[in-house]
């Protein structure tokens, strides 16, 4: 199984970028689809990104789209995700995941369907 290591997470003002990276171990992230998602406090892990193992599909969630980018480098065993035109409400913990299922925009957004998950990353966007 592989491990996942988040990290670029911090402090950054209303409208702001911040690119967050996801450091494998263990197994390559090129077997696996890649996802990101995030936490905030009181609330439930909601899904954010994905990107299949090939690169080929991506899938956002409305309030990210046109601003965030997932990324993968198969080569650096890393994925990224750029954030950009940050707002308060993208405060949270958010955590890389990898996964094996059959990529749809359903499974893709579901918890259940990756087996690696990271320790998480804070952001916080200060308005």
């Amino acid at each position: 199984q592989v491990q996942l290591v988040e990290s670029g997470g911090g402090l950054v003002q209303n409208g702001g970028s911040l690119r967050l990276s996801c450091a494998a171990s263990g197994r390559t992230v090129s077997n696996y689809h890649m996802g990101w998602f995030r936490q905030a406090p009181g609330k439930e892990r909601e899904f954010v990104a994905a990107r299949t193992w090939t690169g080929s599909s991506t899938d956002y969630t409305d309030s990210v789209k046109g601003r965030f980018t997932i990324a993968r480098d198969n080569a650096r065993n890393t994925v990224y995700l750029q954030m950009n035109s940050l707002k308060p409400e993208d405060t949270a913990v958010y955590y890389c995941a990898a996964g094996t299922f059959l990529f749809t925009t359903r499974t893709a957004r579901t918890r259940a369907s990756y087996i690696s998950w990271g320790q998480g990353t804070q952001v916080t966007v200060s308005s």
